[in-house]
């Protein structure tokens, strides 16, 4: 791991790293957000009964407009021109659970993991919104990167060895 954050510069200023002299690759995350909510809505939204309409559909929408203005919503993210966004959702209603999958890609200087978590934090934004009149409390347990790939440090995935 680096011990110096890229972000700081010597006086210990927030600075955007300049990817300027970075080769261009192609890039790819994945990230995953989990929802729990009571087995009851759980059953609504797969249902498709939820008041609002329709809870994943609308997650998935959600998560790729996000993932499309990360670099507006995160200060030192850079701007991309994303390849591809993608949001998938499973629900386990017997558990209570929604567990929704972004992954992004793209070709450039930089990575997508901040697109991909954006992604996957926005859909479990709008789960929350859509079933909250059936629920309060459901709760956003996790977000995580699961995976990256290209750039200079490759491949790495949630449980590797550092």
């Amino acid at each position: 791991m680096s011990e110096r954050l890229t972000h700081l510069d010597e006086q210990g200023d927030a600075r955007m790293v300049d990817v300027g002299g970075k080769p261009v690759t192609e890039r790819r995350a994945v990230a995953r957000a989990v929802v729990r909510m009571s087995p009851e809505t759980a059953q609504v939204v797969a249902a498709g009964d939820a008041p609002k309409g329709d809870v994943l559909g609308t997650a998935r929408i959600a998560g790729v407009m996000a993932a499309k203005k990360t670099g507006e919503l995160i200060p030192l993210c850079h701007p991309i021109g994303l390849d591809h966004v993608d949001v998938d959702a499973e629900i386990d209603a017997a558990n209570g659970v929604i567990t929704l999958t972004a992954t992004a890609s793209v070709t450039a200087r930089t990575g997508v993991e901040m697109e991909a978590m954006t992604a996957a934090s926005v859909a479990a934004l709008t789960v929350y919104d859509m079933v909250k009149g059936v629920e309060r409390g459901v709760a956003i347990e996790q977000v995580v990167l699961l995976e990256k790939t290209g750039g200079r440090s490759g491949v790495w995935r949630r449980g590797d060895p550092a």
